[in-house]
């Protein structure tokens, strides 16, 4: 019996823009028309960089003091090109508004929330992604906010799951855990947690939240 959800952030409850979007746009904001393929190719040499060995090093996703300074210079890739482009992307990134939520995200937390089922989220991230879930006025809904950079570990460790769980005060088998990502959120396999995982999809579609409430409210 399920007496608690977790929920992964990006591309499970909320979703942006693609990055390459975000590079055009960025790139408009500062006076220079791109074209789609210029800001596809920054976009992947950003990607490419992010992910690489060396980058990974610095562990962007246990400091916030890192993560900012990390994306800064990852994002400011084609500065020589568009001045300030670096800079912008970072802002549009971080956004509040610019996290869109799926379909039936508020649907389903506001139904979790009627129902008595506590709910909590677990991130990696070096922000303070709080602050979209209050700018959807959502924040009344998500009893904890378990994120790696302030727990001190990432996923697809054992130990953010159980963090997470103890911070709604459940065991790992009564809870279920919601994401996306087949590594990082089937960590919590590990503990013990049923998993459920949805396809990543496009800014404000369908993608299947509304399993959760079937799963975790049957009785």
């Amino acid at each position: 019996m399920v007496h608690a959800v977790l929920f992964d952030f990006g591309n499970t409850l909320f979703a942006h823009e693609s990055l390459a979007n975000t590079v055009q746009r960025a790139a408009a904001e500062l006076g220079h028309e791109v074209d789609a393929d210029w800001a596809a190719a920054a976009a992947a040499d950003i990607e490419r960089a992010a992910h690489s060995a060396d980058e990974l090093r610095h562990q962007r996703d246990l400091d916030e003091r890192v993560w900012s300074q990390r994306w800064r210079v990852l994002y400011a890739a084609r500065d020589a090109e568009v001045p300030g482009l670096g800079a912008v992307i970072h802002g549009l990134m971080h956004d509040p508004a610019a996290w869109v939520p799926y379909a039936r995200t508020a649907e389903v937390l506001r139904a979790l929330s009627d129902a008595g089922m506590p709910v909590g989220l677990v991130s990696n991230t070096g922000w303070d992604v709080r602050t979209v879930f209050r700018h959807q006025s959502l924040a009344h809904l998500v009893q904890s906010f378990t994120l790696s950079y302030e727990a001190g570990v990432v996923k697809p460790s054992a130990e953010i799951f159980r963090v997470a769980c103890a911070s709604l005060g459940v065991e790992p088998r009564d809870a279920l855990m919601v994401g996306d990502d087949p590594v990082a959120d089937a960590g919590a396999v590990r503990v013990g947690i049923p998993t459920l995982l949805l396809p990543a999809q496009a800014v404000g579609t369908d993608n299947g939240l509304e399993g959760v409430c079937a799963l975790s409210m049957r009785r």
